[in-house]
């Protein structure tokens, strides 16, 4: 399959570039919140606008259900 029929592959490109400096740059073992802000600076770096845990609604059968918060790292 060609990268050709892949949405959006330039910006996935940054977003991935993004993680690999932070990781290489930081190693592993630090807080999530360290890695969510270097995530950030990364971005917006490569001329990228992000927003950290963003709040979504969650619906289930047309009702509302709760809140999600988007944030990077698990």
């Amino acid at each position: 399959m060609s990268t050709e029929s892949f949405k959006h592959i330039e910006l996935t490109d940054k977003i991935i570039r993004a993680f690999y400096t932070v990781y290489n740059k930081l190693g592993y073992g630090f807080l999530e919140k360290v890695y969510e802000n270097a995530i950030k600076i990364e971005l917006r770096k490569l001329g990228l606008q992000a927003e950290k845990q963003v709040a979504i609604n969650v619906y289930y059968d047309g009702e509302d259900v709760g809140m999600y918060f988007c944030r990077f790292g698990s």
